[in-house]
């Protein structure tokens, strides 16, 4: 089986491109490199002993795209291609739609074009509307987004469940993921964000490892435990293996799926330092920030129907979340460049 990962090179792409090579399958990346480097395929390549072949390209290149489909006998595509944070999308609304709708589409239309039928999408917790009790199960309400990050993973939901209504044969899983965070065990693959971390986990690691002065904490007076953020951290790890569960489940299904895959649990940005700082025997500088826009109190899943139908169910624990993380960051302190 051949699967085309766009985004692959990005950080959840990159660790699921593992995976499924290590399941057996080819893979094909494409990935333009604008949240992502080239060293992170070659790591994939080292880590599995395989081969990937890797298009440095927009998925909103039709062109490209054609040339893909027409030289690859595509079986599947796991679109993670798309800008990806919360706060900026808030600054750069247009920039958001432009990037990650216009992808999907462009990418739905090579796919229908050429006849490939099955599509993971890489959706989010986002796309649930606020006001929802906890936790979030993929019936809660969605819709009424905080923030145009969200509006476009909801957008790009409805562009594909649309898609699999009209055309026969076709098969959508979308998956929700709640907060990835930590990286591959080797240590050979994790999260390299641009500039300044818009995630937490790597504004806490480059933060204990002196990259950053200070981690900025962004709000202290929500209605929570501490007045800190609550979120569902999960492993990348159990993340890539949620894809490959969703391409097995497929095989015998068509239509639209909608899955969350998060731990169940929630832990405060608190809660995560000092269990960071326990895991790795470091100290985490932090500071009270005001809040960010578009944030919410709590966010949490119900993984229950992920167990029920896929099969699969978060195995890593915290503490394995911030020893990957720290492993990461300390072998690669300057990200992918120290290499």
């Amino acid at each position: 089986m051949k699967i085309l990962v766009t985004g692959g090179a990005g950080y959840i792409g990159s660790h699921t491109c593992v995976e499924l090579l290590n399941k057996g399958m080819e893979v094909v990346v494409i990935d333009n490199l604008v949240n992502s480097k080239a060293k992170a395929i070659e790591r994939v390549e080292q880590i599995t002993g395989k081969h990937v072949d890797f298009y440095a390209e927009d998925v909103r290149d039709r062109r490209v795209l054609d040339e893909i489909f027409e030289k690859h006998d595509i079986n599947c595509v796991i679109h993670f291609a798309g800008l990806k944070a919360v706060g900026e999308s808030v600054r750069l609304p247009l920039e958001y739609y432009d990037n990650n709708l216009f992808s999907t589409v462009t990418l739905c239309e090579a796919m229908r074009d050429h006849g490939v039928k099955n599509i993971v999408f890489s959706s989010s917790a986002t796309v649930y509307s606020a006001g929802n009790e906890m936790p979030l199960a993929e019936t809660s309400r969605t819709g009424m987004c905080t923030n145009p990050y969200g509006w476009t993973k909801y957008m790009n939901e409805q562009i594909l469940r649309d898609s699999a209504k009209a055309i026969d044969d076709w098969s959508v899983v979308l998956l929700r993921y709640f907060n990835p965070i930590g990286a591959h065990p080797s240590g050979l693959i994790g999260e390299d964000p641009r500039g300044v971390p818009n995630n937490l986990m790597p504004y806490i690691s480059q933060t204990a490892i002196g990259r950053l002065e200070c981690l900025n904490v962004f709000g202290d007076d929500y209605d929570t435990p501490d007045g800190t953020g609550v979120r569902d951290y999960i492993h990348v790890m159990d993340l890539a293996r949620g894809h490959v569960s969703a391409i097995a489940y497929m095989a015998a299904h068509t239509g639209e799926s909608i899955f969350n895959l998060g731990t169940g649990r929630g832990y405060s940005v608190l809660e995560m330092v000092h269990a960071f700082e326990a895991a790795n025997h470091v100290h985490v500088p932090y500071r009270i920030a005001p809040r960010r826009a578009g944030d919410l109190p709590t966010v949490y899943a119900c993984p229950d129907k992920s167990a029920r139908i896929l099969g699969w169910r978060a195995d890593y624990s915290l503490e394995d979340m911030c020893r990957d993380s720290w492993r990461w960051q300390t072998q690669n302190p300057n990200g992918y460049e120290t290499a």
